[in-house]
């Protein structure tokens, strides 16, 4: 009696098998599906339903329909037979004996027959399994990362090793179809119904990345900061989506090979918070306050800092006038800038420094020629404009 039932289904199961179906994505994805069967929409070109097919059948004649954004994979008792990354109306035509159909052109009895007996001697089963897959080609997002406590880098631009926590989200690429099926998609997500989705919880082989991407942070971090190109700017990471992206992805190929083995790629990052620690923040303090006076800027601000005291100080001098500043009437020149500058605040400071001896009933006038190496000292070192220095020679010559 088995072997009757067995012919019975095989019967019934081939007649059912001739219809054409038509393949598409299924309905009420979420954005951030991955990979997913193609499903059969069940109706025959508004003649009725096909119900009855057997499953892993795609009768030779059915369409597929490849959306947008999304590469379609073909495979045949479990290998890769096929892949489309152009969107558009596909027909299936397979050389499979279960693949033939009365409606392909293939002729009426003869593939009956043969299908029929080929299913007879597997228990009323299809003798091949054929699968459609769709992967998504577009940027999946929504990936998360953080870290629970902090992590630690060697720092280009601060000159030492910094630490932070932090959090943010990623959105991945699938660059290469074929390698992210055969290398790194677990074989339950290829059974129909099954959707493989980064973001979903019970999912181990997202898990991995996750815990991947976190274990690559540490080191994104370094080859962002210690890249010349990026400027070594450890407070522009936040705005350069692309620039950190690159370089985590670059980490995680190092480290996972991400790319080479598994056909993935880190597109963009979002990073929602970076909180440093404690040393980290002290040291951006530091930074800061070398920026604040380091190049064209802290130039300018050191000249406006000296214009102002030459202000105050020719209010307080008298006939020292503007350029009285450490100096009263003659006394001790212009020894006092109060911020030491390279060639020429070392001489001064000794000078201040030195006890001043008791001042003689009429002391003598200083050396004008003195005046005037210590005026351009400070011409060169652009602490004073080329219009102070000439008014002070002026001065200083009596002219």
């Amino acid at each position: 009696m088995g072997l009757i039932q067995a012919a019975i289904g095989a019967i019934g199961g081939t007649l059912a098998d001739q219809w054409k179906d038509f393949y598409t994505v299924p309905s009420g994805l979420a954005p951030t599906a991955a990979l997913f069967a193609a499903v059969p929409q069940g109706q025959n070109a508004g003649r009725g339903s096909n119900t009855k097919a057997s499953d892993g059948v795609i009768t030779n004649g059915s369409k597929i329909l490849v959306p947008e954004g999304y590469g379609l994979v073909l495979m045949q008792d479990g290998a890769i037979t096929g892949f489309a990354a152009e969107a558009g109306a596909y027909e299936w035509n397979s050389e499979a004996q279960d693949s033939q159909s009365i409606f392909a052109g293939n002729g009426i009895v003869s593939p009956l027959i043969t299908t029929s007996w080929e299913r007879f001697k597997f228990g009323g089963r299809p003798s091949t399994q054929q699968r459609a897959y769709f992967v998504t080609l577009k940027e999946l997002p929504n990936n998360r990362f953080g870290t629970q406590s902090e992590i630690y880098w060697d720092d280009a631009y601060m000159n030492a090793q910094v630490g932070a926590v932090t959090r943010g989200t990623y959105t991945l690429k699938i660059t290469d179809p074929i390698l992210f099926i055969k290398n790194f998609v677990p074989a339950k997500y290829l059974e129909p119904g099954q959707v493989f989705d980064f973001t979903d919880l019970e999912n181990d082989a997202a898990s991995q990345l996750f815990n991947e991407v976190v274990g690559s942070l540490a080191p994104a971090f370094s080859l962002y900061t210690n890249d010349p190109s990026k400027g070594n700017r450890i407070t522009k990471i936040q705005q350069d989506s692309i620039g950190f992206a690159q370089s985590l992805s670059a980490a995680v190929e190092q480290n996972y090979q991400w790319s080479t083995a598994r056909g993935l790629v880190i597109a963009a990052t979002a990073i929602i918070a970076i909180e440093y620690d404690e040393n980290t923040r002290e040291l951006l303090k530091n930074v800061q306050r070398a920026d604040a006076l380091a190049g064209a800027r802290g130039n300018s601000n050191l000249q406006a800092s000296v214009a102002a005291g030459f202000e105050a100080a020719g209010e307080n001098a008298g006939a020292g006038g503007i350029f009285g500043m450490g100096m009263a009437a003659g006394t001790a020149g212009l020894g006092g800038l109060q911020q030491p500058v390279p060639g020429v605040g070392a001489q001064s400071t000794q000078q201040q420094a030195t006890p001043a001896a008791p001042a003689p009933a009429a002391p003598a006038a200083e050396d004008p020629m003195a005046k005037l190496a210590k005026f351009k000292e400070m011409l060169d070192a652009g602490l004073i404009s080329q219009e102070d220095y000439d008014a002070a020679k002026a001065k200083a010559l009596g002219l």
